[in-house]
């Protein structure tokens, strides 16, 4: 069964990793817009319990983007264990400065209320990911070995080696196999 391209990827470990995701292939000649639309920009906000109030519209969909290719260098740098770019980091304070209102209540779990707003979602998520950047499990976060992916994940247990798309490991469990094939095949021929 082949793996769908522009299906939402919700299993990065992070509602801002998943974020990230909404690109796909993003280093590659040919990426992947998951979010082409307010209308699957609308559709994703609610699979994260993130569905604001108003509905967003172009101009949300827009500062999303933003916040991602905002967050993206920022992660990567965290992973590769350098200081992020102080302009990165300045455009991330700007998603942060939003009143978000918190109440609770319980329908068979325990609930946030709606954000009021996009731009209020989006600034749980840009929290999320500072809290995530700038505390214990900032070490838990790998990037994908696959050149055109590049997807930042969460690996609490440390096993992973490739994000969770199944195409990612798939290629990168194959180039591994012709790899070793070639190097067996070297050495018979001496």
């Amino acid at each position: 069964m082949k793996e769908d391209p522009v299906a939402f990827r919700l299993d990065c470990g992070a509602t801002w990793l998943n974020l990230l995701a909404t690109r796909g292939r993003a280093f590659g000649a040919r990426p992947v817009e998951r979010l082409p639309d307010p209308v699957r920009f609308a559709e994703w906000l609610g699979l994260c319990d993130l569905a604001p109030v108003q509905p967003p519209h172009q101009d949300d969909l827009d500062r999303a983007v933003r916040l991602r290719e905002t967050l993206r260098p920022i992660a990567l740098a965290t992973v590769d264990g350098r200081p992020p770019e102080d302009d990165d980091v300045r455009s991330l304070e700007t998603f942060l400065g939003q009143d978000d209102p918190v109440a609770l209540s319980v329908d068979g779990r325990l609930v946030r209320s709606a954000p009021p707003s996009t731009r209020t979602a989006l600034a749980r998520i840009a929290r999320q990911a500072v809290d995530h950047l700038t505390g214990p499990q900032r070490d838990d976060l790998k990037v994908c070995p696959e050149g055109d992916c590049r997807g930042v994940f969460a690996d609490p247990a440390g096993r992973r080696r490739w994000c969770p798309s199944p195409a990612c490991a798939s290629r990168g469990r194959v180039r591994a196999l012709r790899a070793r094939r070639s190097a067996s095949a070297g050495t018979q021929g001496r």
